[in-house]
């Protein structure tokens, strides 16, 4: 835990204005309306997640002087997810609820109340499934329905720079599309909650270097440092590698991001046309009249929004091939996808789940 020093956080809205401001003020000013009255943010009590709050609480004091930054919710809920997995997690729980205890009256004095959640969650796992992915969708399950119940519109979450770049290297080493190569959005959906993530333009080491002037303490999760896990790989032995040889990678990397983004929304906008055409869900015949890229796209497409399902680019070729050949009425269709398999619905096609 670098530095010790709440006192500190009396001064939070002194500070000189630093890139995470710049970053937040930037967030803040792209939002489209409606923006959120209540935010929420979840707070693990990293480097990561502390410089968030911090960075939200400031946005306040740019407001007096950016018009822009005006209309800034009244209420910010910091929630702490305690999962009890590590035999650190207590402390975690208290160093986060010491630092929303120490932060109310400088968040007062801002022009806003920061209140502060821990919320317990079980973890249950599925037959063969990691802790880490299980943990992870727990978490923003839990996120999800604890905003919904406070009134909160939003939750944001601390993801940088470094952790986008890490989910491009990840999808790029098993072979993934314009989707996968997207990384992280800057904004999504899920459990019918909207999460943000306004850092993505900063580098981690920024984010520390920060707090570390300011002499804020954070806790060090001992799981970052565990090399069993890819992404701990990525971050401890790869990335340094091409910061030696590629200064600024992570900025190219970013803008790449943003490019497959944009091409994957692009081939959505061409599925959701091409599933009006065809049907949905696909009648083969009018499937059929359409390019085998077009059709691939449109299936991709149609499972994830329908079932969420993704496809491997072998199945979904194994599907192209019996869809070709499909022309008559008895033609059977049983083709794996995911974990399920599609079938053919009369002159529809159907998926199902194992």
């Amino acid at each position: 835990m670098p530095g010790n020093n709440f006192a500190a956080l009396n001064d939070v809205g002194q500070w000189p204005t630093s890139r995470i401001d710049q970053s937040l003020l930037a967030w803040w000013q792209n939002l489209p309306a409606p923006r959120p009255q209540h935010l929420a943010i979840a707070l693990s009590g990293g480097a990561d997640s502390t410089a968030l709050l911090l960075g939200v609480l400031r946005l306040y004091r740019a407001a007096a002087t950016h018009p822009p930054a005006a209309g800034l919710p009244q209420h910010i809920t910091a929630l702490h997810i305690h999962h009890g997995l590590q035999a650190c997690a207590n402390t975690f729980a208290s160093h986060c609820a010491q630092l929303c205890t120490a932060l109310q009256p400088p968040a007062a004095h801002l022009g806003c109340t920061l209140h502060h959640q821990t919320l317990r969650i079980h973890i249950a796992l599925r037959k063969g499934e990691s802790t880490e992915a299980r943990a992870r969708e727990e978490r923003y399950r839990a996120l999800a329905q604890t905003a919904h119940v406070i009134g909160a519109n939003m939750v944001l979450l601390g993801q940088h720079a470094d952790d986008q770049t890490e989910s491009v290297l990840l999808a790029l080493s098993r072979g993934a599309g314009v989707a996968g190569l997207a990384g992280m959005p800057a904004q999504l959906h899920r459990h019918g909650m909207c999460f943000a993530r306004p850092l993505l333009t900063v580098e981690q080491q920024a984010l520390k270097n920060w707090l570390q002037t300011h002499q804020i303490p954070w806790v060090e999760d001992p799981s970052n440092t565990d090399l069993r896990f890819t992404r701990n790989r990525l971050r401890h032995t790869v990335l340094p590698v091409l910061e030696a040889h590629f200064p600024g990678f992570r900025t190219s990397v970013a803008r790449s991001a943003r490019l497959a983004a944009q091409a994957d929304t692009l081939l959505q906008e061409l599925a959701q046309i091409d599933l009006q055409q065809i049907g949905n869900p696909p009648q083969i015949a009018q499937l059929q009249t359409l390019s085998a890229h077009r059709q691939a796209n449109a299936l991709r497409y149609w499972l994830k929004t329908a079932y969420g399902v993704i496809g491997s680019e072998s199945q979904i070729l194994a599907l192209l091939q019996v869809i070709a050949a499909c022309q008559t009425r008895g033609h059977h269709i049983h083709i794996k996808v995911g974990n399920g398999y599609v079938s053919r619905n009369g002159p529809t096609l159907q998926w199902q789940a194992p």
